[in-house]
């Protein structure tokens, strides 16, 4: 085969990729509202295959392990369901109770302080109206099951179709649960030779990468606000385990959490007691909270693994959101994975690609740059010469 033949066939190989690639993304987007339940359940068992496995390696068969697995979690989410979902709502409900007292604590106390003090003129909306609408459609909204029951006869369809969705969960990843590794031994079959080592190869990194940020990150986010929540509970605050489980579910942005956990419990400290001995109380909750993730939770659960910057889960799921509905959001995370294993692996490529380390032309050097302190500065032409074809200096007479 000649080299322009080999050439147009990898160039006719790209383009039936790329046209793959779109094919599936116009499918995802026309079928977004369908695949939404199947993307939840795949999650879920691309969550628990790993604890399957570990049951497997003890002994049990894959079908009981798995079954096994389902009804722990049942178990769990129902649990978790019935006491915190009323909890929630009661918080919010004493959240809102106490927002009058907030915004005069701001208006009478804070305001007149900070212009005293720093010389700031603020001018402070009437937040009456704001805060009367927020308690009546909360009230409103603490009877969401009883609504949604009554108004079943109002849009059966949509109920109904709701509720299928649902149920169709739970017996979807079941079924994907059991067959996990047959399936992905089946992808991995039909992946073509030439780009098997990569295809795998990247594939591990992204579910190393995945796996670090949902099975890890995700962990560290329920700990913190469990022990943020119980811990300004202790301390006394009213809407503690509201502010605890704010800031625990956003620290997956770094100091994001604990800075909005600690300037929301003190001002609730402020407002609430007044004094200084429950400010350092929530000072103490909050620093032993940084030292425990810090020392304890980051290391154990993530461990020396590559996470997902920050950044990049927040667009990621914004735009995914954007494009694709609710279905962009649940895949925003596993699509953010593989581009950033793919852009590393490009930049890996490109860097040991004779275009960045070979060239034989000429490379221009601005020597005696003022940075240098050595004084005007000047155009020097360097011959580039890799180091393995550089020839050895000629012998000395």
């Amino acid at each position: 085969m000649s080299v322009n033949e080999a050439r147009d066939r990898g160039l006719a190989l790209r383009w039936q990729w790329l046209i793959l690639v779109l094919v599936l993304g116009a499918v995802l987007y026309l079928l977004a509202p369908v695949l939404t339940p199947f993307a939840v359940a795949a999650l879920f068992a691309y969550l628990t295959d790993p604890l399957v496995d570990r049951l497997e390696r003890r002994g049990l068969a894959r079908g009981l392990a798995v079954s096994l697995v389902f009804l722990v979690g049942s178990i769990v989410v129902t649990a978790v369901l019935l006491v915190l979902v009323p909890f929630i709502e009661r918080q919010i409900g004493n959240f809102l109770a106490q927002l009058p007292v907030w915004v005069d604590w701001f208006q009478n106390r804070a305001t007149p302080w900070l212009e005293a003090r720093f010389g700031l003129s603020l001018e402070i909306l009437d937040t009456r109206q704001l805060i009367e609408a927020l308690q009546a459609n909360w009230k409103e909204a603490g009877g969401f099951a009883a609504s949604v029951l009554g108004g079943v006869s109002k849009s059966g369809m949509a109920v109904i179709g709701w509720v299928l969705n649902l149920v169709m969960i739970p017996v979807v990843a079941f079924y994907l649960l059991r067959d996990w590794d047959i399936m992905v031994e089946r992808i991995h079959a039909l992946v073509p030779r030439s780009i098997e080592p990569v295809v795998s190869r990247l594939a591990g990194e992204s579910d190393v990468v995945l796996g670090a940020f949902l099975r890890g990150q995700l962990s560290v986010m329920v700990a913190l606000g469990v022990f943020y929540g119980v811990g300004l509970w202790l301390a006394g605050i009213s809407v503690g385990p509201l502010i605890g489980m704010i800031a625990g579910l956003i620290s997956f942005v770094p100091y994001l959490g604990a800075i909005t956990g600690v300037i929301m419990a003190i001002v609730a400290a402020l407002v609430q007691y007044q004094d200084w001995f429950h400010l350092l109380l929530v000072l103490a909750v909050f620093g032993i909270g940084q030292l425990i993730e810090g020392y304890v939770l980051v290391p154990k659960l993530v461990g020396d693994k590559i996470g997902l910057h920050p950044v990049a889960v927040i667009f990621a799921v914004l735009a995914g959101g954007e494009l694709f509905g609710f279905l962009g959001v649940l895949l925003a995370l596993p699509v953010a994975s593989v581009v950033m294993v793919v852009l590393r692996y490009l930049h890996e490529r490109y860097t040991q690609s004779e275009l960045y380390r070979k060239g034989s032309e000429p490379a221009i050097v601005v020597a005696g740059t003022p940075m240098a302190g050595i004084g005007d500065a000047e155009v020097v032409i360097v011959e580039r010469v890799v180091a393995d074809e550089r020839k050895p200096p000629p012998a000395a007479p």
